[in-house]
């Protein structure tokens, strides 16, 4: 999608802080993070939201949980975190290129 950050991004187009990648995902730190450990993961396919999703992307949510425990492993003390996808603008949506927050670095609070 030509006016996609997401995609300018995973085209290297638009300069980023790339933490990890494969075949499927980009992992890159968020330019507003909410904690002192905030990553954003996305797949390299362009998928609006999860209410896109089609069965052949199944393996995408895979991947991301997947890549979420890669990061885990990475982390110094504890391997706590949290996976957020928001989906659609009520649900603090702001860029239409599914994506996964992955937050850690600190006690989240629960909802």
């Amino acid at each position: 999608m030509q006016d996609c950050i997401f995609c300018k991004i995973i085209e290297g187009n638009v300069p980023t802080t790339l933490i990890d990648q494969n075949d499927d995902l980009i992992v890159i730190k968020d330019i507003a993070p909410k904690a002192p450990i905030h990553y954003l993961i996305i797949p390299r396919k362009h998928i609006n939201n999860v209410l896109e999703l089609e069965e052949q992307d199944a393996h995408l949510m895979a991947k991301i949980a997947l890549m979420a425990k890669k990061l885990s492993q990475k982390l110094s003390g504890s391997q706590s975190f949290r996976l957020i996808m928001n989906n659609g603008a009520d649900a603090g949506q702001k860029v239409w290129h599914m994506h996964c927050h992955f937050i850690s670095g600190h006690h989240v609070s629960d909802f």
